[in-house]
C-alpha cells in the first residue's frame, strides 16, 4: 500500500492597510530571489496554523499580530514541480502592533507597500493567486495544476 500523500503547509500573511498590502524582495534564499512576497512560511510541528502566521509576521516584519484579529482569505493548493505541492493558508490582517519592517535583513531586502489590485510584475505568482483570490472572495484555488 502505498504512503498517503503529504504536502507542505505554508501560511502567508496579507498586512493590509489603507489600500495597500506589504511586500517582502526575497534575497540570499536561493528561491525566487528578487522577487516580492507577502510574509510568510512554514508551519512548524505541532503549531496552530493562526499562531504560525503570527510567528511568522513577526520574524520577517516586526510585528505582533493577535491571532483572534487574522482572518482566512484564501486556500491556495499549489503544484510547485512534479510531485511537490504546497497548501498556502493566506491570512489578512487589518491590525498590528509595531511598524512593518524587513526584520530578517539576511533573507530580504526592501519592504514596499503595494496596491494588491496592480501587484508589481516581479511578485512572485504563488503568493499573488492567494492575494487575488482573496481580492475576488475565492476561498480556494489550485495553482499551476
Amino acid at each position: 500500500m502505498p504512503s498517503p500523500y503529504t504536502s507542505v503547509v505554508d501560511v502567508h500573511v496579507i498586512l493590509y492597510r489603507e489600500g495597500e498590502i506589504a511586500l517582502l524582495e526575497r534575497q540570499n534564499t536561493g528561491y525566487c530571489d528578487g522577487m516580492l512576497t507577502v510574509p510568510g512560511g512554514h508551519l512548524e510541528e505541532g503549531e496552530p496554523a493562526d499562531q504560525a502566521a503570527t510567528r511568522e509576521a513577526g520574524e520577517e516584519v516586526g510585528v505582533l499580530i493577535d491571532p483572534g484579529h487574522l482572518t482566512l482569505g484564501a486556500v491556495v493548493h499549489h503544484l510547485q514541480e512534479a510531485g511537490h505541492a504546497r497548501m498556502g493558508l493566506f491570512f489578512v490582517a487589518t491590525r498590528w502592533e509595531g511598524e512593518p519592517h524587513n526584520a530578517e535583513p539576511d533573507k530580504a531586502g526592501k519592504l514596499v507597500w503595494a496596491d494588491p489590485r496592480t501587484l508589481p510584475s516581479n511578485t512572485i505568482a504563488y503568493p499573488a493567486a492567494g492575494v487575488r483570490a482573496w481580492l475576488d472572495g475565492i476561498r480556494f484555488v489550485p495553482h499551476h495544476w
